[in-house]
């Protein structure tokens, strides 16, 4: 049985990341011809699709989606593995006091903490979750060292420094039958006709106003929630749309139905995710060892 290489891997990341052939193909510095061959050698060898393919580009099928959680281990796995010489892991001990805000920890951290506390076994991880101001707050008074938040929300913090890892798109969310599917384009102008499911974790209903404030137009919201599933199931439901982040976005609701995702016109901010730490602390090995596993990490990544 042919195994899938790791070209084919990274072609199908960065096209599931830009979900255009076209835009993986110039992030790749490939031909399109390339990319279109790699994708379809690797669905051979899996045995089933990875990409629904439309008029506006590709999305993920629902077994995509777990191939995409493999793959993106894998190519983390061999980074790390190329880079291990640079640092005498058994050496790097202490405790890491690591804050995180809840975006972060439900949809992105968790791997890379698996993988860390296997990588450095002496380095104590310390984690808490907490709201983006608490966590400014306790990087500079020294309450932790480092956290991992949604670096598009700070707001000129003094005293703080941060460096993003990687910038995950937004898009709007509808359910598999909505008629804006079938638009060749569709707009702000368009999503403020129809009823709005907004989300307020983490400041997202704040991050929506800043973009919707840019246009004459506003969101019809119907309804508040800090749960991302929630939103997910209403949109799935036809109860509404949304314009959330590929880092957050599943195919499928909790209760089976599908959900579909449109690129907008519109100029939408992506969500940026990165490391933050207080500018004047001088940072412990475990910090360093943690910053340099993170860019590691999401070196190939760009959602």
């Amino acid at each position: 049985m042919n195994e899938p290489s790791l070209r084919q891997i990274r072609y199908f990341i960065a096209v599931a990341n830009m979900g255009q052939v076209s835009r993986a193909a110039v992030e790749l510095n490939v031909s399109q011809s390339a990319v279109t061959t790699a994708i379809k050698h690797l669905e051979d060898i899996v045995g089933v699709p990875l990409f629904d393919r439309h008029a506006g580009g590709m999305t993920l099928t629902f077994e995509g989606n777990i191939f995409l959680d493999h793959g993106r281990r894998v190519t983390a796995a061999v980074q790390e593995a190329v880079q291990s010489p640079r640092r005498s892991r058994e050496t790097v001990k202490g405790t890491l006091r690591l804050a995180m805000t809840y975006t972060v920890a439900g949809y992105y951290i968790p791997p890379y903490l698996e993988r860390f506390s296997q990588a450095f076994p002496r380095v104590k991880l310390q984690l808490t979750e907490a709201p983006r101001t608490a966590i400014e707050d306790g990087l500079v008074s020294g309450t932790f060292d480092l956290a991992v938040m949604l670096t598009s929300n700070i707001l000129d913090q003094e005293g703080l420094a941060y460096d993003t890892l990687l910038q995950s798109r937004r898009r709007l969310w509808v359910s598999s039958q909505h008629p804006l599917l079938e638009r060749p384009s569709v707009s702000l102008s368009d999503v403020a006709n129809e009823p709005y499911i907004m989300l307020t974790v983490d400041e997202a209903s704040n991050t929506a106003q800043r973009y919707w404030n840019r246009t004459s137009y506003r969101p019809g919201t119907k309804f508040r929630t800090s749960s991302v599933e929630a939103v997910r199931s209403m949109v799935a439901g036809g109860m509404g749309v949304t314009i959330l982040s590929d880092m957050v976005y599943r195919p499928w609701s909790l209760d089976g139905r599908r959900v579909e995702v449109i690129s907008l016109s519109d100029a939408i901010p992506t969500m940026d995710v990165g490391l933050a730490w207080a500018a004047s602390i001088d940072q412990q090995p475990a910090v360093a060892a943690f910053r340099e596993f993170m860019h590691l990490g999401e070196e190939q990544h760009v959602r």
